[in-house]
């Protein structure tokens, strides 16, 4: 009797490709503040051209440097309280019971692409956590995985549908008259989120995207034979603990932080703000940043039970804010040049002058992905975008409120690149830029042209609304 030969399952033209590029990308990808510091110095270059001197371009980089300090601290405690309910007991169970699902190497990369997109939609720091700690259960259980691939997947969300979800700035900050600055309300007024992000147009984006980028991460992950495993790596996925294993108090001055007894006041004082703020404004008005940063944060205190579990798992999710941490400073800088240089009035005005009321929503969607390679910030740059873009939008009688979502659209198209988004779960994961990058860039291939030609069409079913002044 012949020996039974292994099957070997082949690789389609998808996969192929996608292996290509991710080992183009760890050979050449550089390190996310290689990225930073080559932004700077690029942007310098062209401020020169634009007849910036070098010693003008050295205060407009120091001058901004800590403008964005107060915004990098609200990007960190998304990490650190998305980090804290990720990780806390009942929500890791349920992890674990979700990594059991996934039978197959490609099948575990559709499912953690597909969470991490849904998850992304309540919070994109959330998802990043969430993600990372569901790719570490599921490739414990099934063998075979490129970590790359999955890695990339638990990207997506970030590179998709984020900001289409409850925390998109942009839909926050035009929602909230306190938090739009003066001389943006005197043009656009509020524009509330049932005309953003709770609309069906918003709705046929994020299902088209999901669709979409399911798809091309189950098409393009590599069979087990041809993939690069987090142990041929070297990644060893069991030092990262999730869970506290001391759950007693050993001395009299440890009692209250293994008691519930703080957490649950504290909790109930917070949710004494977070109910009195949801009748004051309004469910919907509500949902600021520093009140999803306040509901996650109490939240995860009370999923955590106990302030020694809290304290334990802010402490693991501190080195995950690192990288924002010092780079946003970078960023800020980066905008003070910008700005300052009249590069980012000069690309205005050439992008208005090939505009028409037909083709402005992809003008749009095209000018926000490009600078958005440079100011990787949803809200700041929403901040420096929305004067002028809105403007326009009147102007050519285009709907202001569908200009908010083609920005929140287009806008998470260069995080696919962007290595800055990818470090809470690089600090997860234990990886870097360079391994997620082929897949992305995979992914933004095929986003580019589906999320231009939404944002085009589903601009014909939006009227022109005048601004709502309260």
């Amino acid at each position: 009797m012949k020996k039974k030969e292994k099957v070997i399952e082949h690789d389609g033209f998808m996969a192929s490709i996608g292996v290509s590029l991710a080992n183009w990308s760890e050979r050449w990808f550089p390190d996310a503040f290689i990225f930073a510091a080559i932004a700077v110095v690029f942007i310098s270059i062209i401020a020169l051209f634009m007849g910036r001197t070098p010693v003008d371009i050295g205060v407009d980089f120091g001058t901004h440097f800590w403008n964005l300090v107060p915004f990098a601290m609200q990007m960190a405690f998304i990490i650190i309280t998305g980090y804290v309910v990720a990780s806390a007991k009942p929500v890791h169970k349920l992890i674990v019971r979700l990594s059991y699902i996934p039978k197959t190497p490609k099948g575990a990369v559709a499912f953690v692409a597909f969470f991490s997109m849904v998850a992304s939609l309540i919070s994109w720091g959330f998802s990043l956590i969430f993600s990372g700690i569901l790719i570490k259960e599921i490739s414990k259980r099934v063998k075979g995985i490129d970590y790359r691939a999955i890695g990339a997947a638990g990207y997506l969300g970030l590179g998709s549908v984020w900001a289409l979800g409850l925390s998109s700035s942009a839909a926050l900050l035009m929602a909230t008259k306190a938090s739009i600055p003066p001389a943006l309300y005197e043009i656009s007024g509020t524009i509330p989120m049932s005309e953003t992000i709770f609309t069906w147009q918003n709705l046929v984006m994020i299902v088209v995207l999901i669709i979409l980028s399911v798809g091309i991460a189950f098409l393009s992950a590599p069979s087990e034979e041809k993939a690069k495993t987090a142990e041929m790596a070297g990644i060893d996925y069991g030092k990262i603990e999730v869970l506290e294993k001391k759950t007693k108090a050993e001395k009299p001055g440890e009692w209250l932080e293994y008691s519930p007894i703080l957490t649950l006041l504290l909790v109930a004082i917070g949710s004494i703000y977070i109910v009195h703020t949801i009748l004051k404004k309004g469910p919907i008005a509500a949902l600021d940043l520093n009140n999803y940063n306040f509901m996650f944060l109490m939240l995860g205190m009370l999923l955590h039970w106990t302030h020694r579990n809290f304290l334990n798992a802010t402490a693991k999710a501190i080195p995950a804010t690192g990288g924002v941490l010092i780079q946003f400073p970078f960023y800020a800088g980066i905008f003070g040049i910008l700005m300052n240089s009249g590069l980012a009035d000069a690309l205005v005005k050439f992008f208005l002058s090939i505009s028409t009321e037909n083709t402005f929503p992809v003008i749009v969607g095209i000018y926000s992905a490009i600078l958005g390679l440079f100011l990787p910030s949803g809200g700041g740059k929403w901040i420096v975008e929305a004067p002028y873009l809105l403007e326009a939008a009147k102007e050519l009688n285009v709907s202001m409120a569908w200009i908010v979502q083609v920005y929140n659209a287009t806008e998470a198209l260069p995080n696919l690149i962007n290595p800055f988004w990818m470090l809470p779960l690089m600090g997860v994961m234990g990886v870097k830029a360079r391994d997620l990058a082929g897949y992305s860039i995979l992914q933004l291939i095929f986003h580019i042209p589906v999320v231009l030609f939404l944002v085009w069409i589903l601009a014909k079913t939006m009227p022109y609304v005048a601004p709502i002044f309260e």
